[in-house]
């Protein structure tokens, strides 16, 4: 079978592009810091992010600020409790987007797992920056007081598990075949990994400190919606394939407050996302956020086994040296748009 993907070196890839923006479980200290203050694009992406996050107010008990925690922060346990997570990633997610845009790509469709989708709403033009801010804001504030929880990632599929799931564990994602994550508050998390592993299945910790995409939260959620529902909402200028619905967001969809509320609470739908998306073309797909998880999953689709689909992600598999970030992004440019990386450091 011949490679669809290969191509003459400094030829482009003239498939059109996807963008894959992470969520949850993909943040580390420092995530995508050897960008800030070298390329200028997402530099400004980035703070303007970070402005908007903590224009309504602190995020968290801390004194310091995301900005500080991001550039400076080595402690993991912070970075991973949910008012550094989430709007850290966010903005990484919302910065990188911007990053690619500014080269002059024009992708075709966004696929965002977690609070990686509301990065893609604002990319699409759904929200404003500060209106996202805004939403992510309070759905942050509302959930650092919620009682300690975490997630796993298990080797396995939604069949097998079932037996074996009830109460308060549910299943949180559906990220491949056999690789669905659970969630749920920390005793009774505990309790479903040990059955699991004696059971003989592997079971990963997810970097989190929240049950997120569970019912546990529902408390901590009620009157999201009413603060979702002063936010104005436009219609997406770029598709956005919601991991939530696995479809298309709609524009009534998006204009339902609860549609985003209610996302803390629901299960990603990653893999059947990625179905549809995939479904009768062949894409580019960047990933657009730290590390390389959504690119290990997607390398796993028969679109991409086959050569049809490609995967190219922006930053390093791992943290690094801040010259790794660089280095990523620019090898990144040149695979689609020979002379991008060229621009890729330049203030």
């Amino acid at each position: 079978m011949t490679d669809r993907s290969a191509k003459a070196p400094g030829s482009p890839d003239e498939r059109p592009i996807a963008l894959l923006l992470p969520g949850q479980g993909s943040q580390h200290v420092r995530m995508a810091a050897g960008l800030h203050g070298v390329e200028p694009a997402f530099t400004d992406a980035v703070d303007e992010a970070l402005a908007a996050l903590t224009a309504h107010g602190p995020l968290g008990h801390r004194k310091a600020d995301l900005l500080e925690d991001w550039l400076h922060g080595y402690d993991s346990a912070v970075m991973d409790h949910v008012t550094r997570s989430q709007p850290l990633l966010f903005a990484v997610d919302y910065a990188l987007g911007q990053l690619v845009l500014d080269w002059g790509v024009r992708p075709v469709a966004l696929l965002g797992h977690s609070i990686g989708e509301v990065a893609a709403a604002v990319l699409a033009g759904i929200f404003t920056l500060r209106d996202a801010a805004a939403l992510v804001h309070d759905r942050v504030t509302r959930l650092a007081d919620a009682p300690s929880g975490g997630m796993v990632a298990v080797a396995a599929s939604l069949e097998e598990l079932a037996p074996l799931l009830g109460g308060e564990v549910v299943v949180a994602a559906v990220n491949a075949v056999r690789q669905t994550v659970l969630a749920g508050f920390a005793g009774p998390l505990r309790a479903t990994t040990e059955t699991l592993r004696t059971a003989g299945f592997v079971v990963q910790p997810v970097a989190a400190s929240t049950a997120f995409h569970s019912p546990v939260l529902a408390r901590a959620m009620e009157g999201a919606d009413e603060r979702i529902a002063t936010l104005p909402v436009g219609d997406p200028v770029i598709p956005v394939m919601s991991g939530y619905t696995a479809s298309p967001l709609t524009a009534a969809e998006a204009k339902e407050p609860g549609f985003w509320s209610r996302q803390p609470l629901e299960p990603v739908l990653f893999r059947p996302a990625l179905d549809a998306l995939l479904d009768g073309r062949d894409l580019v797909l960047v990933e657009a956020g730290p590390g390389q998880g959504l690119s290990q999953l997607a390398r796993r689709h028969p679109a991409v086994r086959s050569g049809r689909s490609a995967v190219v992600p922006l930053l390093p598999a791992a943290p690094g040296p801040p010259e790794a970030d660089l280095a990523s992004v620019r090898a990144a440019a040149e695979q689609f748009r020979p002379g991008a990386e060229r621009r890729v450091g330049r203030v």
